[in-house]
């Protein structure tokens, strides 16, 4: 069970991990490990993908509405004849909250948030890999972002899988990293298996906070990042959004953001904090 701060109804919850036991069994035991790799092969993970843009995986996706009480009238679409639609489904316009005030920092996706102070020594579990911020990034981060925020947003399946831009701004680059799976010997009879996520790490130059890293991450061979291609771009804009896989954004700021107390109280226990698309968790100093 991971216990997560519902700032709503200001309690705590606990959210039961979407496949614990086969997740224990392919990382923990040594045929699961074998298995592992066997099942993030490209033929495996292509497959997998290919079947979920189907028809056949129409009752998958009807499953999936009634087991997470999704309601459809939310949603552009109303029929799903694939789970791949439903996993990407596009809220309707109009009910995005878009009422944040320019000095306001926002959630760019439907999450569990948690923080963490950058320091040049920072390493951060996202997705049961740990990533140092030369790692995160593939670069040496600017020492302008020492002291800052690094902000992890983890959607769990249930989740919209759609994110957005946190302010008005522009690109100033962008890059791509691929997947990586590494077996690392030990002297030990076990051995275990580090695993580097595909992800799109971009640096965007923004008009009231600056200049921001966001990264999408997504699975290892598994599920697509399909971000739009553009230069510019405003508040609340769909960057963005994640074919089937478990997912997170990673956003980095400087020391000008001042994150939310709750959310900055609960990370420091270790506790997650629920928060919703375009929701303010922070503000410039």
């Amino acid at each position: 069970m991971i216990e997560i701060y519902d700032r709503k109804n200001k309690k705590i919850i606990n959210e039961e991990q979407f496949g614990y036991k086969y997740l224990d069994f392919l990382y923990n035991k040594k045929k699961g490990r074998f298995l592992l790799k066997v099942a993030i092969s490209p033929f495996i993970s292509k497959i997998y993908g290919l079947h979920n843009k189907t028809i056949f995986s129409k009752k998958k996706a009807n499953r999936f509405i009634k087991e997470n009480n999704i309601d459809i009238n939310n949603f552009e679409i109303r029929k799903y004849n694939s789970f791949n639609k439903i996993f990407t489904r596009k809220i309707k316009e109009e009910l995005v909250n878009k009422n944040s005030k320019k000095n306001e920092f926002i959630s760019p996706a439907e999450s569990k948030v948690s923080v963490y102070k950058i320091t040049k020594d920072l390493k951060v579990d996202i997705k049961e890999s740990i990533y140092s911020l030369k790692e995160l990034l593939n670069e040496e981060i600017d020492n302008s972002f020492i002291n800052g925020n690094l902000i992890i947003f983890r959607l769990s399946v249930d989740n919209y899988h759609r994110y957005c831009y946190v302010d008005d701004g522009s690109l100033i680059r962008t890059k791509y990293i691929k997947g990586k799976l590494h077996t690392v010997s030990s002297i030990s009879k076990d051995y275990e298996i580090y695993k580097e996520n595909k992800r799109v790490v971009s640096l965007l130059k923004t008009d009231n906070f600056g200049e921001i890293y966001q990264i999408e991450v997504g699975a290892l061979l598994v599920g697509k990042i399909i971000n739009h291609k553009v230069n510019s771009f405003k508040k609340y804009d769909e960057k963005g959004y994640f074919d089937v896989g478990g997912s997170t954004i990673v956003i980095l700021t400087k020391d000008n953001i001042k994150i939310d107390k709750d959310i900055m109280d609960y990370s420091k226990k270790g506790i997650e904090t629920l928060v919703e698309y375009g929701e303010k968790i922070g503000e410039v100093k």
